[in-house]
């Protein structure tokens, strides 16, 4: 009797959840070509497609859609057996705080895994830019915080994340105005600090269109073809331009995503989150 492996599955869940191969071979923590094998072997198996190779997004086919709801269930229910046996019973509730663009983009396989795991735990997301979650850290606001290496609130590093310029595929040339228009975030952003002294040291004069503490803001700006906006790699829409060199645009230094705790945080479910955050998110 054929059978699906789970292994095989969690990586299907990775590639849809992240868009890419490349973005869904890091959140499993093996190679795009050994995730690609395994999707083909999947394919194979049941003698249907399950994603659309000729997109310039990748996308999932209606039978990719429906293995989809089926991985996940199994995924889920593999993680809750594995828990009841080996772990206690945990209850409790932790709280974490996270900027858009991470909670978009990072966040989402960790909490469906982690809920999965301890049913029991209610998990609350608390979304603001990554200062002021630092802010609320060491105010005990929050247990947790994934955000971007903030001065003065310590945290154990999980990636190096890159910055990279995001465009309009309706205004491709925009990048070559002067000033150069920007979206960004407000003061106080590593992403903001790193573009405008990259800028500055490229003696490419620039002026600010759009700031926003939100992502979907300089998104919005960005799709209209109003601005350039400098985004977290793992945060950038797929239907967004990259820019860089071949634009006359400098290279931006990437940031540190870091893995706080508040004082509060000193016990078991906030221990497990944490310990989750750093499994899946460290690259």
């Amino acid at each position: 009797m054929k059978k699906l492996d789970l292994d095989a599955l969690s990586m299907l869940v990775a590639v849809a959840d992240s868009g890419s191969f490349a973005a869904g071979a890091a959140l499993v923590h093996r190679s795009p070509s050994a995730v690609s094998m395994q999707i083909k072997g999947l394919e194979g198996l049941l003698g249907k497609a399950l994603f659309l190779r000729d997109t310039r997004n990748l996308e999932l086919t209606a039978e990719g859609h429906t293995l989809l709801g089926y991985a996940r269930q199994m995924l889920a229910l593999r993680d809750e057996a594995f828990a009841e046996l080996t772990r206690p019973a945990v209850t409790g509730r932790v709280s974490i705080g996270v900027p858009d663009d991470y909670a978009s983009s990072l966040l989402p396989p960790v909490l469906r895994k982690f809920s999965a795991t301890y049913p029991r735990v209610e998990i609350q997301v608390v979304g603001r830019p990554s200062p002021h979650i630092a802010q609320m850290v060491k105010d005990n606001e929050v247990d947790l915080a994934v955000i971007t290496r903030t001065r003065g609130c310590p945290g154990i590093l999980l990636r190096m994340e890159p910055l990279v310029w995001a465009g309009s595929p309706s205004n491709k040339t925009i990048w070559k105005e002067r000033p150069l228009p920007l979206a960004v975030f407000g003061e106080g952003s590593t992403a903001r600090a790193h573009a405008l002294k990259a800028l500055q040291q490229a003696k490419i004069p620039y002026r600010m269109s759009y700031e926003s503490p939100a992502v979907q803001g300089l998104v919005s700006m960005v799709d209209a073809g109003l601005a350039i906006a400098p985004l977290a790699q793992c945060g950038m829409p797929a239907h967004l331009v990259r820019l860089g060199a071949l634009e006359g645009l400098p290279p931006l230094q990437p940031v540190q995503v870091v893995l706080s705790r508040s004082l509060k945080s000193k016990r078991p479910p906030c221990d497990y989150f944490a310990e989750l955050l750093v499994q899946e998110l460290s690259n």
